[in-house]
Formats: C-alpha cells, structure tokens, sequence
C-alpha cells in the first residue's frame, strides 16, 4: 500500500506538466472530509491516506506519497439536490433565503452563483419547495463551503504575475461604539403572497 501524508491544495506550486501525469484518484465527498481513508489510483495502487486531523481534500488537489509520487484527486459525481430561483415567479433573494434557512441546519453546501447544492435530504426539498424553489435531483461534484475559519485562520494567498505569492490577513474592522439608547426600527408589513400560475413547475 503507498501511504500518502501530504496534500498540496489545488497543486499550488507544482509544474503543470508534474500534475497532469500524476495519478488520479476519484473520491466522493463523504471520503473526502476525512483525514484518514483508503482509495485506490487509475493505476491500481492501493493508497492509504494519512492527513492531519480536521483536513479535507478537494478537487484538484494532490496527495503525496512517502516515496515523493503525486497522486491528483478528482471530486466524484454522486447524488446531489439542485436549488433554484422559479424562473416565472422567483427572485434572486429566494436563494439567499434557502442558504440561510439550510446553514441554520448546518447543512454541508455548496454555493454557486445560480444555484445551491446539497445531499439528499426529502425533508429539506420539501421545504424548499414550500418556499416556492426549484429542487431537483442530479449527480454533480460536490464541493460544499468550507468554514469562514477552516485551516486554522482567516488568510489567503495571492498569486502574482511575476511568479512570488505572499500571505496576508485582512484587518479587522474595529467594533463599533457602544450606544446608550434604543432605536426605532419601522418595519414594513408582509407583501401579498404572489399566486402561481398552471405553469410555474412548483410542487404545491
């Protein structure tokens, strides 16, 4: 078995032409968030995963093994629940919506710009669905959100044309002032719920 202890994200830092003759492995992401797990490559080799506790792996990024191979991952199709605006009688705050209602469950999901994906959940859909979104079933990659503190802080790199990178950490905003008395907020009432017409493909 090759045992493999180091993940590169997304291959930063390796030569192209390494990565692409590398061995792949295919994972699903219910393999993928964990630190420890056996695989084996498109080449037939039995793999044993060693990462540091907490780690996840993504796609496209590259296992290495004890004897220096790389092995790059690749994200499984598996079955996956796709949220959508109604595009007769929805909004694009609709989608919002159903992201915040889904994290206050601390569902694991994966953000696109149009679209919100999640696992198999038949409670879920039909609550969505109650919402008046579009949930339908498909086989995708799944690359849920990672925490806004994954990986142990807030910093990313940037990568530079003239091939450096350099680590930052944003700075804080500074809290704001403590105030001694209340506002009056007005709130607007509830808009007339919308009706959906013969053609809105809603489950009711």
């Amino acid at each position: 078995m090759l045992t493999l202890t180091k993940l590169i994200p997304a291959g930063r830092g390796l030569a192209p032409v390494l990565v692409k003759r590398a061995a792949t492995v295919e994972l699903d992401w219910d393999v993928r968030q964990k630190s420890r797990f056996e695989a084996t490559d498109s080449q037939g080799r039995s793999l044993g995963v060693v990462l540091p506790r907490g780690s996840a792996v993504r796609g496209g990024d590259v296992l290495v093994a004890e004897d220096g191979s790389l092995v790059r991952v690749i994200a499984a199709a598996q079955p996956v629940l796709r949220v959508t605006v109604c595009a007769e009688h929805g909004a694009p705050f609709d989608l919002l919506r159903a992201a915040y209602h889904l994290g206050n469950r601390h569902v694991p999901l994966e953000l696109q710009p149009d679209a919100l994906q999640f696992e198999p959940d038949h409670v879920l859909a039909d609550m969505l669905r109650a919402m008046h979104l579009i949930v339908t079933e498909a086989q995708a990659p799944f690359e849920p959100e990672g925490g806004a503190y994954a990986a142990g802080g807030h910093g990313h790199q940037h990568e530079h044309a003239q091939g450096h990178a350099h680590d930052h950490e944003h700075a804080r905003a500074p809290a704001a002032p403590a105030r001694g008395r209340p506002i009056g907020i007005a709130v607007k009432p509830a808009a007339t719920p919308h009706v959906h017409g013969p053609g809105c493909g809603h489950d009711h």
